[in-house]
């Protein structure tokens, strides 16, 4: 694959996957997730899983590493949506 091209990738994965750093440590934080909806969340991940697999198939570094790392983000966040909801 390109150097190029890969490297844009890498750049806006970077930038996609922090997007949840703020919303994981604000969850942690306040202990309140009562604006995240854990529908989205499951569909989000399960497509996350599907980019995950493309990018093994297509052997893209960009979107391996996007994925892996959001999967993780976004995974963390279904788990603290199940733990602290329940306190509600």
């Amino acid at each position: 694959m390109n150097f190029n091209i890969e490297f844009i990738g890498i750049v806006a994965a970077i930038l996609t996957t922090s997007g949840f750093v703020p919303q994981v440590y604000r969850s942690l934080k306040t202990k309140n997730v009562s604006g995240i909806s854990l529908t989205m969340y499951l569909v989000l991940f399960t497509g996350m899983l599907f980019w995950l697999y493309y990018g093994i198939l297509i052997q893209s570094l960009s979107i391996i590493l996007a994925n892996i790392i959001s999967g993780l983000l976004v995974f963390v966040l279904i788990i603290l949506r199940l733990i602290y909801k329940k306190s509600d």
